[in-house]
């Protein structure tokens, strides 16, 4: 739906709930897609959000569970705060198990119980049995509820068994078991349909089957399925027992989670934490992070005072420490925001970090000797004195540098150590240009107090 569309939709929903004709808000909004309901929910204030919520809940429950979905955890158990456990559990029941999960996995531990208890037993046993997993691997992803054929199948055999089968999550690829429920090939939809019906799976099956484990990571999920351009995955246990399956759906979720934490981690910010969260809970998640800012950048400052005699007796040099620290900063942020990438992209590893390394190195010193070279000329021509012009070019050609390098290093050592690379790669490195730029500026300043002119 278009934005104009749903503008016009929000102020109509909104001018209906202030009249209380609670039964046409419902007739529009049982109309809708689920994620034009949870686009226009967002636009309405808190009390309305959840006065339309309980209308979906009371006249479409399946709607109501499926806007809850495309909201995600963190804002959907905000509208399920105010709900008894068995209004919570005839909601999430409407969800497939592995969204299901999702929700109360992050629900109160008591709370969750409760729910599961209380949910129909199938899909109770389905939730628990992908709770078992850990959190962020294919295993809690996946769809447990898996359609398969039988090895010892016909093709006119499998095409019956399909017909006949009832909430299939994907046809496109369909997944080939033996006797003990191994994956022993994959057979397109397309591929039934174009041979013979007496023809053998065996004999059209492709055995070569593109799968994850149980406790792959999700992220490497995501990469194999853009890799190979795939619309689902299967999943297998040790055993290489078919377990599940993921879907496309479910890893453009996965790579915009993980995006969204990348980028967060890099500010110095939790991913939880969005427009829509309280003031005081977004202080609590940011406060200890600028604390650490805080610690590390008084190395910067201790660099600076060593200087202080320096500064005094030159104080024009303060004007340009800002710009050294500030194109350090951002040429170490650049770096850092590639090398994080390709390392989530799995195109950055220990293998390859030496030439990874030296391609930085040579932009970082490239950069810095463009930018020294102009900042130089600028220092140049307005304090009329060429050796500040060589004092601020170096000190910026050696701060590029050291971006350069930290801005590679830093995140594969994190990486290395089993850290999220993204989560305090970006203090380290914006500490240590800063700290650097500080030390190479005013130390060359100071070795060549000799051919400055006292201000």
């Amino acid at each position: 739906m278009h934005v104009q569309k749903i503008q016009v939709m929000t102020g109509s929903i909104r001018r209906l709930l202030r009249r209380n004709a609670h039964s046409h808000v419902t007739n529009l909004l049982i109309k809708l897609r689920p994620a034009d309901v949870s686009r226009i929910m967002l636009d309405l204030s808190d009390r309305d959000q959840r006065s339309v919520f309980s209308l979906l809940r009371q006249y479409d429950r399946s709607l109501a569970a499926e806007t809850l979905k495309s909201f995600g955890p963190e804002r959907g158990l905000d509208l399920l705060a105010d709900l008894s456990t068995e209004e919570i559990t005839k909601v999430l029941q409407e969800l497939e198990s592995d969204s299901a999960a999702v929700f109360i996995s992050a629900l109160p531990e008591e709370t969750a119980e409760q729910v599961l208890e209380g949910m129909r037993r199938e899909e109770s046993a389905e939730v628990q049995g992908l709770l078992q997993y850990e959190e962020e691997t294919a295993g809690r992803i996946m769809t447990p509820n898996v359609f398969c054929l039988h090895e010892k199948l016909s093709v006119n055999e499998a095409i019956n068994t399909i017909q006949t089968a009832q909430d299939l999550e994907m046809v496109f690829y369909l997944y080939v078991v033996d006797d003990r429920k191994h994956l022993v090939g994959v057979v397109s939809l397309r591929q039934l349909l174009v041979v013979p019906p007496s023809t053998p799976l065996k004999k059209v099956m492709t055995t070569d089957v593109i799968a994850v484990g149980t406790d792959t990571d999700q992220e490497e999920v995501a990469r194999q399925v853009a890799l190979y351009d795939l619309l689902a995955i299967p999943v297998v246990d040790q055993e290489n027992k078919l377990a599940g399956i993921i879907t496309v759906d479910d890893v453009i979720d996965v790579i915009k989670e993980e995006a969204t934490e990348d980028i967060f981690y890099l500010a110095g910010v939790e991913a939880d934490d969005h427009v829509y969260t309280g003031p005081f809970t977004s202080v609590r998640k940011r406060l200890p992070w600028l604390v650490v800012n805080l610690a590390t950048a008084m190395l910067a400052a201790t660099i600076v005072a060593l200087y202080e005699p320096t500064i005094a007796r030159f104080s024009f040099l303060a004007v340009f420490l800002p710009v050294v620290a500030g194109l350090g900063g951002n040429s170490g942020t650049q770096t850092l925001t590639v090398i994080v990438r390709g390392l989530a992209l799995g195109e950055v590893s220990w293998e390859n970090s030496k030439s990874v390394l030296l391609k930085e190195t040579v932009v970082g010193v490239s950069n810095g000797i463009a930018i020294g070279v102009l900042a130089g000329a600028v220092a140049y021509l307005w304090k009329g004195n060429y050796v500040l012009g060589v004092v601020l070019g170096g000190a910026i050609i050696i701060n590029f540098l050291v971006a350069g390098l930290l801005g590679t290093l830093v995140p594969l050592f994190l990486k290395k150590m089993d850290i999220d690379p993204a989560l305090a790669s970006g203090i380290f490195v914006t500490t240590f240009t800063d700290a650097i730029g500080f030390l190479s500026f005013l130390g060359l300043a100071t070795y060549m107090l000799q051919h400055l002119p006292v201000s």
